[in-house]
């Protein structure tokens, strides 16, 4: 079991890693929804780190589930707009 929780930790790291890649910031510069955007991001991006730092202390469950929550901080953005992403592929829910 620890090998499977190993092999998805790192996959879910690499799936966020590269929906951040791949998301960019929809709605015009200097608007609300803008703001909004750049604060899902920054989620994203913080809970990355966030698992990369339980990661490296060895604690998978709490690594996976900062990959995952982070995932899913910016397949929400995408679904209500605040992201433009690519719609086919298996990064993100839209479409």
């Amino acid at each position: 079991m620890a090998a499977d929780l190993a092999e998805k930790t790192d996959r879910y790291e690499g799936l966020l890693a590269e929906a951040l890649k791949e998301a960019t910031v929809a709605p015009r510069e200097g608007t609300p929804m803008a703001e909004a955007a750049a604060d899902c991001y920054g989620m994203a991006e913080s809970y990355l780190a966030d698992g990369r730092h339980f990661r490296d202390q060895d604690d998978l469950v709490n690594a996976l589930a900062s990959f995952s929550y982070g995932h899913a901080w910016l397949d929400a953005g995408a679904r209500i707009g605040l992201f433009d992403v690519p719609t086919e592929g298996h990064l993100f829910t839209v479409e």
